[in-house]
């Protein structure tokens, strides 16, 4: 008796399960080795089924399952012929993947969540605080510890306050050495910790500080790092997914760093929730030593000069009412009215990146994806449109007050409250109503 004639299995075409793309980055269009995948607009996948060959580098990199194989009637057939030939029900052996196994080994080694405490001259940034926050959602997780980084010289106090906010451990490196932030000083002792305890995650503020000091930290330890996240969990394979905006603002993106460890994302001040304070919270501290002295670096620093002191300088971020003006404003004078309404609510004046680019407020002003990220009690939104730019920075308001003559401008969307009409008649109203209400209680 002859044997069957031996089958060849097709491999199929990958084809794109509608609702289910998350658009994490043009990940699979990176993985194709025959350039079968373009991305559309919005960051989904379009595949060129006549160059797919089914190698399914796309279906295992996609974090979303977001892709499957497609058989044709014909092809199906040939898999059932070749499933009756092996035995119905028989499963066929899959070979072991070693590389993947290597993989899992070494990603296996690093746990524990970190957040690294940003301080100037032993003056906490409220950023880390706000990352303690969402990194004890990631801890708990991971079922790993939410742990903190206190770099400086004599700032063992810090401690104490990681631990209120929600750290178990701390690991500290305290030397006259770490006195002032430099990169290399800052560079050499976070590296140091990383080498020895080996973290899964390592959250830093998008500050000044914390953009140099990520940046550094992951090229020498060659992972990846996600700047400015907006959003950050855990997916079901246990990697961080960090969300952020992408394509100019136009979408939200989420990466995902697989392969490398640790995972690295800077988050934005105001971002997230600041963590529940707990008065007298104990933990861990962990006392390390990072072999540098101050010759050995070739930044000195000789002063340092404190820019806040300016006249003009305010800090939006710590207002609780904003007055923001855009393009509708017409020109720099007309701030002048946001300025009066500012004043009586005891607040300060913001700007969209537009209002900024015609010079008619400071950069420092700015709230958006390029500018600023606040979180105030009221913000008023005079003249802005609502390109999520910025959205991305002012969304997270406790009240949003919207006046545009448009009632179809994106801005209305995230608006609590709506006015449409000409803001130079509305804004003198409003500041005027203010104005007879202070000066009623007043007498």
């Amino acid at each position: 008796m002859s044997e069957p004639k031996k089958l060849k299995k097709p491999r199929g075409v990958a084809v794109v399960i509608k609702g289910k793309c998350i658009a994490c980055g043009a990940r699979c269009q990176s993985a194709c080795p025959v350039n079968c995948i373009e991305m559309s607009e919005s960051g989904e996948p379009i595949i060129l089924t006549a160059k797919c060959i089914g190698c399914l580098k796309c279906l295992k990199i996609c974090p979303a399952k977001a892709l499957e194989i497609f058989f044709t009637p014909e092809e199906l057939e040939i898999l059932r012929e070749i499933a009756a030939q092996q035995g119905a029900g028989v499963p066929v052996p899959e070979e072991i993947d070693e590389e993947a196994a290597a993989l899992a080994r070494k990603l296996a080694e690093y746990k524990d969540v970190w957040v690294f405490v940003e301080q100037t001259e032993g003056v906490p940034a409220r950023v880390s605080w706000e990352l303690l926050g969402v990194g004890a959602d990631l801890a708990k997780a991971r079922s790993a510890d939410l742990c903190a980084v206190v770099i400086g010289s004599d700032v063992e106090p810090l401690c104490r306050e990681a631990f209120a906010y929600g750290a178990r451990k701390v690991y500290l490196i305290d030397a006259p050495v770490f006195r002032y932030y430099r990169t290399n000083s800052y560079l050499e002792a976070t590296c140091h910790l990383i080498d020895r305890y080996k973290p899964e995650i390592i959250l830093m503020g998008a500050t000044g500080l914390g953009r140099d000091l990520a940046g550094a930290v992951a090229t020498r330890v060659a992972t990846g790092l996600t700047a400015d996240c907006t959003g950050l969990g855990i997916d079901d394979k246990g990697h961080l997914m960090q969300t952020r905006p992408a394509f100019g603002g136009n979408i939200m993106a989420t990466i995902m760093c697989d392969k490398f460890r640790p995972q690295m994302s800077t988050v934005r001040p105001n971002v997230m929730q600041i963590a529940s304070y707990h008065q007298g919270a104990t933990g861990e501290i962990i006392r390390e030593s990072c072999p540098l002295r101050e010759e050995d670096l070739a930044v000195k620093v000789l002063e340092i000069i404190n820019d806040s002191t300016h006249k003009d300088s305010v800090d939006i971020t710590a207002a609780d009412f904003i007055v923001s003006g855009g393009r509708g404003m017409m020109g720099g004078d007309n701030f002048a009215l946001l300025k009066e309404l500012a004043d009586e609510l005891g607040g300060v004046v913001g700007a969209s990146r537009s209002a900024v680019d015609a010079g008619w407020m400071p950069q420092d002003r700015q709230v958006g994806q390029t500018g600023k990220t606040v979180r105030p009690k009221i913000y008023i939104a005079c003249g802005i449109s609502g390109a999520i730019q910025h959205l991305v920075g002012m969304q997270d308001a406790d009240m949003v007050i919207a006046i545009n003559r448009d009632k179809d401008a994106p801005i209305f969307e995230v608006a609590t409250y709506g006015i449409v009409g000409d803001l130079f008649t509305i804004i003198p109203a409003i500041t005027a109503r203010i104005r007879e209400i202070k000066a009623t209680k007043n007498g």
